[in-house]
């Protein structure tokens, strides 16, 4: 179904560990990872593909567990969901596809991955570009009762199996829905292309991306935050040049003072608000290809 909306590109699978990662692979020049977010799949990078695919080969895929990818099981800790499980899969993976070192553009959960990839394998990124985030642990710090409302799912899907999956589970594309619409500047699901709400749909309609989804979340509230406390304590900091954008038109934002947020982590951080809710490259993919694409290639 998704296939139509990246055209040219080839499909790839592989085995890493006990996950199968599926990606979407085209384009020429230097490698660029694209890392996708909840509770979507790679399909989120469609409007913005085309253009970056005539500057970079793009390997685009599902996060584990998510679409079309299989993740790790379940364990007690959470940590084979952990952002650092996850941004050492995307390494195998890149390595796998002929590529060392590579960029990344990142959002929400994939985001999560991205700064961890930087953080973790500093000799392996080049340039990070977040959407929509700060850092794990600064979101649980910065709960107020007004982000709260936004972020009311990082509580509830961390709640102990089987309790949101089967909450979820009762009407998923209603709940999926839902959370798509409310993100968006508009309100509604006017900003996502037919195709790619579909792939969305058929994705979250599946229990067992349900159950990994719950289980990213499970790790986001224990072993995530930690991984970023004992960096945060160590001193250790993110050392390529970094860009954080994020949407300016979302009501209940996620991020408050994103660049205030990121510069503790990174001393090369730039970046600005794109109009737009939470979905830049879906609500906004001319702008957000204005930001990225010479903070990518300078």
């Amino acid at each position: 179904m998704s296939s139509d909306l990246f055209p040219g590109f080839s499909e790839v699978r592989q085995t890493i560990g006990d996950s199968e990662i599926y990606a979407r692979v085209g384009g020429e020049g230097p490698p660029l990872l694209l890392l996708h977010g909840y509770p979507q799949t790679h399909a989120c990078w469609h409007k913005v593909a085309p253009a970056l695919a005539t500057r970079f080969r793009l390997v685009v895929p599902d996060l584990p567990g998510y679409g079309r990818s299989r993740g790790p099981a379940a364990a007690e800790g959470h940590l084979p969901h952990s952002k650092r499980a996850m941004a050492r899969t995307f390494v195998t993976l890149m390595q796998g596809l002929g590529a060392d070192r590579f960029a990344v553009v990142s959002h929400d959960r994939g985001a999560r991955v991205g700064y961890r990839l930087a953080l973790d394998h500093p000799d392996r990124i080049e340039r990070l570009v977040t959407l929509d985030v700060v850092t794990t642990l600064d979101a649980w710090t910065d709960m107020t009762m007004e982000n709260a409302v936004g972020r009311f799912h990082w509580p509830f899907l961390a709640r102990p199996a089987p309790f949101p999956e089967r909450m979820i589970g009762a009407d998923p594309v209603y709940f999926l829905d839902y959370l798509l619409s409310q993100w968006t500047a508009t309100k509604d699901l006017s900003a996502f292309d037919a195709r790619a709400l579909a792939d969305y749909r058929a994705a979250f309609s599946n229990p067992d991306v349900v159950h990994a989804t719950c289980e990213d979340y499970r790790a986001g509230a224990t072993c995530d935050p930690e991984i970023d406390r004992a960096d945060r304590e160590a001193g250790r900091r993110i050392a390529c040049p970094m860009q954080a954008l994020w949407g300016a038109s979302r009501k209940h934002g996620f991020v408050n003072k994103p660049l205030e947020s990121w510069r503790p982590w990174c001393p090369h951080v730039v970046g600005e608000p794109i109009v737009s809710g939470h979905f830049l490259p879906e609500e906004a993919p001319s702008d957000t290809l204005a930001a990225i694409v010479p903070f990518l290639t300078s």
